[in-house]
């Protein structure tokens, strides 16, 4: 997971980290976290998606009751149903935590990321400097 974390933020030119502790204390042992899913293929990690439920203080400033998610595939995989598998598994593991939506915060000048978001049934719900800010609800009540 380090590994395609490093290469995605290379991509993006972002300097967040990815080293292995990072990545295990970010989306795996992480005290809110709902679920972290893997997706593989000939031995090699293909994509992850994380799950948390929002806590106070969260640094993507996301109500509590919401789930924030994260999702990387690795770039030459896009478009072959990775996302959409890991969502599958995301969104059953959101609403057995009773969930009542979920946030995806995307750098705007990220349309891979904006569109993936879209095709999942994500809907902006917010704007701030340098994200769009989109939400999957899981059920009809106001949020």
């Amino acid at each position: 997971m380090s590994a395609l974390l490093t290469e995605i933020l290379k991509i993006w030119n972002s300097n967040r980290p990815s080293d292995p502790a990072h990545v295990n204390a970010h989306y795996i042992t992480h005290p809110h976290s709902i679920a972290c899913s893997v997706a593989e293929g000939s031995g090699e990690i293909l994509g992850f998606q994380s799950l948390k439920r929002a806590w106070d203080g969260n640094p993507y400033d996301v109500h509590k009751g919401w789930g924030i998610i994260g999702s990387y595939v690795r770039s030459d995989m896009a478009g072959r149903g990775i996302g959409r598998q890991l969502f599958a598994r995301s969104n059953e593991a959101a609403r057995t935590a009773g969930l009542i939506a979920i946030d995806a915060t995307i750098a705007d000048d990220n349309a891979p990321g904006l569109a993936y978001y879209d095709a999942m049934g994500f809907e902006t719900y917010r704007t701030k400097p340098g994200a769009i800010c989109k939400a999957y609800r899981l059920n009809t009540s106001p949020v």
